[in-house]
Formats: structure tokens, sequence, C-alpha cells
């Protein structure tokens, strides 16, 4: 994995999704083009797939999403180097696929947000590290491999209740995908997650 690489991809897609985010937010049209539909992904529409992941419910969705994207993805840039693009990009659309999967014939259904990027970067970057003290709600220091055991946990409690508009799906297969393209890069991640995890460090 090269360490060297300057981090400048994860800046790109945050400017590009928050131009096209503060963009629909203002033309509903737009963001009908690019919300993920399926019956318009039936449709042809298969665009969405992708699209869904550049444009954001409201202002606060925006902004978590591209907080975290920005504070974890310039690390985990420079572990894929020129593959964290289409990493991040096939994330979106891995992660949505159990949703289309699940919701194919809904005309009532509909997702948006970067949230399955955003859970590949995060997740990537706890196989690496995963004593490292992450902030939640930017406050309260926890360790990365215990946040991501409560988020896991909680991602598929709120999934199975059903009755929130987050995408909770997304999140879990999102960050699934995040730690398989890190060990199909290097196999070799997984034995440094244990012997990490054997090893403590605050």
């Amino acid at each position: 994995m090269n360490l060297n690489v300057s981090a400048m991809q994860t800046l790109i897609i945050v400017i590009i999704t928050v131009i096209i985010s503060l963009i629909a937010f203002q033309n509903k049209g737009l963001q009908d083009k690019l919300i993920f539909y399926p019956p318009a992904v039936n449709a042809g529409g298969w665009h969405r797939f992708i699209t869904h992941g550049f444009i954001h419910a409201d202002g606060m969705h925006l902004f978590f999403n591209m907080f975290v994207l920005y504070s974890f993805g310039q690390v985990v840039e420079k572990l894929f180097g020129i593959w964290f693009t289409p990493m991040y990009l096939i994330a979106i659309v891995v992660a949505m696929i159990p949703s289309y999967l699940s919701h194919k014939n809904d005309p009532r259904y509909r997702s948006l947000g970067a949230s399955g990027g955003v859970s590949a970067v995060l997740f990537a970057y706890i196989l690496v590290f995963p004593w490292n003290m992450l902030y939640f709600f930017g406050i309260v220091p926890i360790p990365a491999i215990i946040f991501a055991i409560l988020y896991v946990a909680y991602s598929v409690y709120a999934n199975k209740k059903g009755n929130s508009n987050i995408n909770h799906s997304a999140h879990l297969w999102g960050g699934a995908f995040g730690v398989l393209a890190v060990l199909a890069l290097n196999p070799a991640a997984l034995p440094h997650f244990f012997t990490q995890l054997m090893n403590p460090s605050f």
C-alpha cells in the first residue's frame, strides 16, 4: 500500500458532491433525475446506482457525510492510491444492490446520499487502524473498533426495525465492501488487523 500519494481525490469528490447536492436542493427536477428510484431504474435508469450518491436530503445530511469522507478519505486514499475513486464509486453501487433487490417493485421507495461510499471509506480505515480514536459526534473519543461494533449493531437493529428514512442497509453493505476492498488490495491487512487487536494502543 502506498502511503505517499497525495490525497486529492477525496477533496475532488467532496467538492463535486457538495456542488451537485446544493444545486439539487434548489432544483427538484434534477434531484428526481438523480435519486435512486426503483421504477426509474427498471426503465433503464441504471445511472441512479451512482448518481444517488451525489445528492442529499438536506444540509445536515450533506455536511455529516462529507465531514466523515474528508476526515478519513485522506488516509484511505493514500492506502488505495489511484484505486480510491473507483473503490468509492463501486461502494456506492454495491451498497445499494440489496436495497434494490428488496424494493425493485416498490414505487414508494427512494434513496439518496453518499453513505454507502462513506461507510466503505470509514470501515477501510477501521480495518487498518482499529485502535485509533474516532470522535463520536466530534466530541467523545472512542476506539475505532469499538465504534465499528456499535455502528454495525445499531445499523442491523435499525434496519430490521424499518421505521426510519435512513438506509441502514447501505451503511452495512458499504462498510463490508470497504473491508473487502482493502483485503483485495492487500491480503496482509487481515493478519495485520488481528495483530493490532491483540496489541491495543491508545
